[in-house]
């Protein structure tokens, strides 16, 4: 099964698996280290980083909803979580304070109570989609007083934007820019949008270390075959949560129903079943509505991992048809949300 036409060979940064090898390597740390150095804007460089399989065992994922945590720690004892976020999700800020307070909290009862020597913790969300209409694609937060000051710098929240985020290669000077630029790019290969002529800085050895991961047409058998894993497991979470709903569709026409003959009893029997009609109906455009909606998400998923038409829709049960109309919705927001 072709996964990838010739032109565009780069698996996205955002799928689970693009996540994976690139920020959550653990055999080559280069790539997160000095990513994590250029999201946060430190000067200092970061030489050393281990994962902190305590806290979020490591890399997780939510095949079902595209969020991905990583957790690690550096040499000077400060701490990171990194997580990516496919879909739109406006309560970003209120996850990672979630994550990092935990995190705060568990530092606090290993230690003896010494607020010194909390370390500093670092939460950093990389989001595919805009927040809201400011031009900011990079936003970092701390705690400040009614001066603008910086009470504290124990936690730091880094949220990025990448819709936002419309540098050209040429323009990309700083590590973030190049950072940005090539995590956009690269996950907007499946769209044609792979430059003619690859940027210069895709040459760094940070770069190269994350792209050579993502390129299908230099991975070994193994590496290619726990790709397709992924995939395939992605699809059948979707499919799991779309039985789900399929099943909740129909325990609301047995509860409609069973309701439509108790207040038959009471009403008359045609008003009765009428109303009863009418809440079954309902039910049902909702069940249909969740229905279409999960596998729109499908669709995007498998979109992501370079799926032709028809394997597509062999994985959602549904007509080649189907996805070119779904394929098209998909194209039709995404363009709207570049015009905002």
């Amino acid at each position: 099964m072709e996964i990838l036409p010739p032109e565009n060979p780069f698996i996205p940064f955002t799928s689970d698996y693009g996540f994976k090898v690139t920020f959550g390597n653990e055999s080559n740390t280069l790539f997160l280290r000095r990513a994590l150095q250029a999201l946060i804007g430190s000067k200092a460089s970061i030489l050393e980083v281990a994962f902190d399989k305590n806290a979020f065992e490591g890399v997780t994922k939510d095949s079902r909803s595209g969020i991905f945590d990583l957790s690690c720690v550096d040499e000077r004892g400060n701490h990171f979580i990194v997580e990516m976020q496919l879909g739109h999700f406006p309560a970003i800020y209120q996850r990672l304070q979630f994550y990092i307070f935990q995190k705060l909290n568990v530092q606090v009862h290993k230690g003896k109570f010494n607020f010194k020597d909390i370390p500093k913790m670092y939460g950093i969300a990389i989001l595919r989609h805009k927040l809201d209409d400011e031009k900011e694609y990079h936003n970092v937060s701390q705690f400040k007083n009614q001066h603008n000051r910086v009470t504290t710098d124990t936690v730091t929240l880094v949220v990025v934007e990448l819709e936002k985020f419309t540098k050209t290669a040429e323009a990309c000077v700083s590590d973030l820019d190049k950072l940005l630029y090539t995590m956009k790019v690269l996950s907007e290969a499946q769209e044609g949008k792979l430059p003619t002529q690859y940027p210069a800085f895709w040459t760094e050895e940070w770069l190269q270390t994350a792209i050579q991961e993502l390129d299908l047409r230099v991975m070994p058998p193994e590496k290619r075959l726990a790709y397709e894993m992924t995939l395939a497991a992605n699809a059948y979470a979707i499919q799991q949560e779309q039985e789900k709903v399929e099943a909740a569709r129909a325990e609301g026409e047995a509860i409609g129903e069973a309701r439509g003959e108790a207040i038959g009893e009471a009403r008359g029997e045609a008003k009765a079943r009428a109303e009863a009609e009418a809440e079954k109906q309902a039910l049902k455009r909702e069940a249909e509505a969740e229905k279409y909606a999960l596998k729109k998400e499908m669709v995007r998923q498998l979109l992501a991992g370079k799926f032709s038409d028809e394997d597509i829709a062999k994985y959602t049960g549904e007509t080649p048809e189907f996805v070119q109309r779904v394929k098209m919705e998909i194209a039709e927001e995404e363009a709207k949300n570049d015009e905002g």
